[in-house]
């Protein structure tokens, strides 16, 4: 399974670089990473096994380094893993007072 991640300010309409993510099964760390100059982070390319799996990004730090506030200090965003051979990619579209996922490609 892989799994990837794209981050944007959705206030600045820019990609949100240097944020720390990381990657759990269960509450097992998989994999962590910061995305690069264009928001992206590549977590993994290793198998993780069927079942629920958390992104964490680490927004209230790197919203303290962009010199802004936000209410949310971190977001969780948990996912299924139905089919481990699949590649799983859930960007995250992020603004001060909300934040909004989907499914990728």
């Amino acid at each position: 399974m892989s799994v990837s991640t794209h981050v944007l300010d959705a206030v600045l309409g820019r990609p949100a670089a240097g944020m720390a993510v990381r990657l759990l099964a269960g509450e097992d760390l998989v994999a962590e990473g910061v995305t690069d100059a264009d928001g992206r982070c590549r977590l993994t390319e290793a198998a993780t096994g069927p079942g629920p799996h958390r992104l964490v990004f680490a927004t209230g730090a790197w919203s303290a380094g962009e010199g802004r506030e936000t209410f949310y200090p971190e977001v969780v965003l948990t996912f299924a893993v139905r089919d481990p051979d699949e590649h799983h990619h859930v960007p995250l579209l992020l603004a001060p007072f909300a934040y909004s996922t989907y499914r990728g490609s």
